[in-house]
């Protein structure tokens, strides 16, 4: 049996998918949020790399308060312009000394924004549709003292927090996470007059599936309003084709609902972003670390993107959790949903948390001491290995939002 305290129970009330009502939410990529989400993990694995490079470990440094300023922008059929730039301030914490070794942490946050912008935002031009800036206050070396002399040991929660994590997604939550990454994905590079800036929200009752998308479409890529018509009936297609893959259940479509096409009051954009236009964003507002909204599940209300991967629970229990749970369903048959809450003591071992609790929703004729043991065990294995979640996460193996 294992020292580490983990409860296995049933679950209380029905799993989602016999719920009568199911909302799903997800940002995309370009959403504000999101882009706030991005950055500050982008910049986040860039320090980490930096700090391995030239010391040897991660050092101590957040950066998961980075807030963004919409600007204003003037869209136009084949072409328009950013009248005022988006700001973007990159703000947290960062070590920029260490045993007589200078670290450039804000050199290190500006390259790391841009080459994000860069790779994910060819719209925008970088220091003119959007001004970034840097402000990271001093961390200090003496924090590494919760990483271990060596590298070796467990590192020690820096707080008292929690993560969850769920498993198997519903049909549902397939739906809307796959959307808004095949149409920021391999749809807009065929496509490219679908912007960034994709959110969808899906609704289930009973068996009647409805799916919302808001798609900010690019106004250099549209020639007039029945270019955007056209595209907009496109996407829908898309969709409905796209959701048909992961259900049998009836579903709708409806892609950018506001739209007046009499009036010409529709969702155009220079940039393919709604933070041209009024739209402001901070990290962690957005999705949770499995890139969803899931009113219907138990969620954390941390930040997951831009916290340092080495000891913060905000990061490495929500993303450890929902590891856990694919882990479980993957490897043992008879569960139809389980939900993994991980509880942390500030100062104690990570791999040694306060509680790790399962709970589960089994198929027909199959208990939960039935398979009590086989989870426990999972969980167990899982924790013990803690430390891979870090190592992922510098390499950018896993997502955050």
């Amino acid at each position: 049996m294992t020292s580490r305290n983990i409860r296995v129970e049933p679950m209380v009330g029905q799993a989602v998918e016999d719920q009568e009502v199911e909302i799903v939410e997800r940002k995309g990529l370009g959403h504000p949020d999101s882009i706030c989400d991005g950055i500050a993990e982008h910049v986040s694995q860039a320090l980490a790399n930096a700090y391995i490079e030239r010391v040897g470990k991660v050092l101590h440094y957040n950066t998961d308060e980075t807030q963004l300023v919409a600007g204003t922008a003037a869209p136009a059929f084949d072409g328009g312009e950013v009248i005022e730039p988006i700001y973007l301030l990159i703000t947290g914490r960062a070590t920029k000394e260490y045993e007589g070794t200078k670290i450039p942490a804000e050199t290190i946050a500006l390259r790391a924004a841009r080459e994000y912008f860069a790779e994910h935002f060819p719209e925008l031009d970088f220091g003119t549709d959007i001004i970034v800036d840097v402000k990271l206050g001093e961390g200090s070396g003496d924090l590494q003292e919760v990483f271990g002399e060596d590298g070796a040991t467990v590192p020690m929660a820096n707080d008292t927090s929690f993560g969850v994590g769920h498993a198997p997604l519903t049909e549902t939550e397939e739906i809307v996470l796959n959307v808004e990454r095949e149409l920021v994905g391999s749809y807009a590079e065929e496509n490219p007059i679908v912007g960034p800036d994709v959110k969808v929200m899906g609704k289930r009752e009973g068996d009647e599936i409805d799916v919302t998308v808001a798609v900010a479409m690019v106004d250099r890529h549209t020639p007039d309003i029945d270019a955007y018509a056209e595209a907009v009936r496109d996407v829908r297609s898309f969709v409905t084709g796209l959701a048909s893959e992961y259900t049998d259940r009836n579903v709708t479509v409806h892609v950018n609902t506001a739209d007046d096409l009499d009036e010409g009051s529709i969702y155009l954009t220079t940039t393919g972003t709604s933070a041209e236009q009024g739209d402001d964003g901070s990290v962690g507002r957005g999705n949770r670390a499995n890139g969803l909204i899931t009113p219907n599940r138990s969620m954390s209300m941390e930040a997951t993107s831009g916290k340092n991967p080495v000891n913060h629970i905000g990061k490495i229990y929500n993303l450890l959790s929902t590891e856990i749970a694919t882990r479980v369903v993957e490897e043992v048959d008879g569960i139809r949903e389980i939900r993994i809450r991980l509880l942390s003591q500030i100062g104690m071992p990570i791999d040694q948390p306060h509680v790790a609790d399962a709970a589960l929703v089994t198929d027909e004729g199959v208990s939960v001491s039935d398979i009590e043991d086989d989870v426990e065990a999972i969980i167990d294995r899982e924790l013990a290995n803690v430390t891979d979640i870090t190592e992922r996460v510098i390499a950018g193996e896993l997502t955050t939002f």
